[in-house]
C-alpha cells in the first residue's frame, strides 16, 4: 500500500510538472499600454485580440487606470510572475521601466516596445512613424494654418516619454529654421494623455497669451482637451489645434474646426504588429534587413539600437475622419 501511495504521489508530481511546463510553454503575450479605457488603446486592444486569434497566439492587453509609470511597473511584474513568453509595452516613462524590463529579460522573457525607440531592456522597439517625419509633418501643417506667424504651445503625453518629446523636438526645430515669426510659448507641457489637464492647461495659456495662435499636442488626449478649450473660448478659426488623436473621439471637434487636423498611425495595426513580432521571436526567428513583416512592410532595422522604424502616416482631416472612425479608431 505504501509503495502504491509513493508511486501515486510521484505520478501526481510528474503530472503537475507536465501541466506547469505546458502552462509555461503556452506562448502567452501580454501588452501593457499607457492607460486603459481610451479610444486609442481600445483600438490597439482590438488589433492584439484579432491578430492573436488569426495566428493562434494567446495575446492580451493590460491597461492601467491612469498614465502612471508605477502602475506599468506593477503590471509588468505581474506578467513576469505569470510566466508569459513575451511582454509588450507602450511606456509612460522609459527610464522608470528599465529595471523591470531587464528583470523580464533575465527571466528569459522577450520584450517588445512601441513609442519608445532605443528602449533599454527591450529586444526590439517598433514604430509606424519616424520621429522626424511625424514631428515635421505636424509643424508644416501648423505653420500653414497659422500663416507662418504668431505664438504656439506644445503638449506632450509626459516629459519622460521619449517619442513624444522627439516629435516635439523635430517640430520645434523645423519651425525655428523655416518660420522665424512663429514663437514657442514656454517649453512644453506634459498633459496630453489626460483630456482634463489638456483642456485646463489650454484655457490657462489662452488667457495668459493673447497672441496664441496654435497648439501642437503630441498625445492622443491633447488635441481633444485643447480643442474643447478653443470651443469654450470661442476661438475656433483663430487658434489652431493639431496633433494625433482617436478619430472616433475627435470627429465632432474636427468637423467644427476646433481641431484643425493632424496625422496618426493606426493603433489597431500597432496591436497586430505586437503579436506578429512576438510570434516570430517566440519561434526563434531572427529579424533581418529586407524582411517583409505583416503590418510593417519591408523593414531596414537599426540593429545597434534595436529599432524597427517605418513611415506610415495617416492624415486626419474632415475628409478622412469619418472613415477612420468607422474603422473603430
Amino acid at each position: 500500500m505504501r509503495k502504491f501511495l509513493i508511486a501515486a504521489f510521484a505520478a501526481s508530481l510528474s503530472l503537475a510538472a507536465t501541466f506547469a511546463a505546458t502552462a509555461a510553454d503556452s506562448g502567452k503575450v501580454g501588452v501593457v499600454v499607457k492607460i486603459g479605457g481610451i479610444p486609442w488603446f481600445n483600438a490597439m486592444d482590438a488589433g492584439i485580440k484579432e491578430q492573436g486569434k488569426k495566428i493562434g497566439v494567446d495575446a492580451f492587453m493590460v491597461g492601467p487606470t491612469s498614465a502612471d509609470p508605477a502602475l506599468q511597473v506593477r503590471a509588468i511584474e505581474d506578467l513576469i510572475a505569470q510566466g508569459v513568453k513575451v511582454i509588450g509595452v507602450v511606456p509612460n516613462d522609459a527610464k522608470v521601466l528599465e529595471p523591470v524590463l531587464s528583470k523580464a529579460k533575465e527571466k528569459g522573457i522577450i520584450v517588445i516596445t512601441h513609442e519608445s525607440p532605443s528602449q533599454k531592456g527591450a529586444d526590439w522597439d517598433f514604430e509606424l512613424a519616424s520621429s522626424t517625419g511625424f514631428g515635421e509633418a505636424h509643424a508644416k501643417l501648423l505653420a500653414e494654418k497659422m500663416g507662418g506667424k504668431g505664438e504656439y504651445a506644445v503638449f506632450v503625453g509626459s516629459l519622460t516619454v521619449p517619442l513624444h518629446n522627439a516629435w516635439a523636438d523635430a517640430a520645434n526645430a523645423y519651425i525655428k529654421k523655416n518660420y522665424p515669426d512663429m514663437k514657442l510659448v514656454g517649453d512644453r507641457y506634459g498633459v496630453a494623455e489626460d483630456v482634463d489637464k489638456s483642456r485646463s492647461t489650454a484655457l490657462d495659456l489662452i488667457s495668459a497669451h493673447p497672441n496664441l495662435k496654435g497648439f501642437l499636442a503630441f498625445g492622443s488626449q491633447g488635441p481633444i482637451g485643447a480643442g474643447r478649450a478653443v470651443e469654450e473660448r470661442r476661438k475656433t478659426g483663430q487658434i489652431f489645434v493639431l496633433g494625433p488623436f482617436s478619430p472616433g473621439q475627435g470627429q465632432k471637434l474636427i468637423k467644427s474646426d476646433a481641431i484643425s487636423g493632424g496625422f496618426m498611425w493606426n493603433p489597431k495595426q500597432a496591436g497586430e504588429v505586437f503579436v506578429t513580432l512576438a510570434d516570430k521571436l517566440m519561434k526563434g526567428e531572427k529579424i533581418k534587413d529586407g524582411d517583409n513583416i505583416e503590418g510593417l512592410g519591408v523593414i531596414h532595422p537599426d540593429f545597434e539600437n534595436h529599432n524597427i522604424i517605418v513611415d506610415q502616416l495617416v492624415p486626419i482631416n474632415k475628409e478622412t475622419v469619418g472613415d477612420l472612425a468607422k474603422m473603430g479608431l
